[in-house]
């Protein structure tokens, strides 16, 4: 197992090891699709989950939180999509309300919104030296 010490910025985020687990739960649920949505609607909400994880690592990768805080926004754009299409996939009759993935889209829309009022809320006043514009506070190992 890998020490928090030796562990990449992102990977020390709650949201992101959620999001993770959501990927996980959404490859699982979508594979019980019908044939005809694997290019459909099981491929989309793939996507969108993949697309959360991955952007909250790219954005804790940039320099500046204003990069980070625009990554952030779209791993929720891409929560609110999967949302939907899992709002879809019930309608369709592709799996129940009770599935597990919503749970943790729930915590991840919790978690991200969390990360990003902290984020906003840290940022520096223009009298406050604690950064520059291209100075990020996020450390990289």
């Amino acid at each position: 197992m890998i020490r928090d010490s030796e562990q990449r910025p992102h990977q020390r985020l709650d949201v992101w090891r959620d999001g993770m687990a959501l990927v996980e739960a959404i490859y699982r649920l979508s594979e019980g699709f019908p044939e005809s949505e694997r290019f459909g609607l099981a491929h989309q909400m793939r996507r969108s989950a993949v697309s959360v994880p991955s952007n909250i690592t790219e954005g804790a990768a940039r320099r500046s939180r204003q990069e980070y805080l625009r990554f952030l926004s779209i791993a929720r754009g891409s929560l609110a999509e999967l949302d939907t299409q899992m709002e879809l996939a019930i309608r369709l009759g592709f799996r129940q309300r009770s599935d597990a993935p919503l749970e943790l889209l729930n915590r991840c829309f919790a978690r991200l919104n969390a990360l990003i009022r902290s984020i906003d809320a840290s940022a520096p006043t223009r009298t406050s030296p604690r950064a520059t514009p291209h100075e990020s506070l996020i450390p990289n190992p």
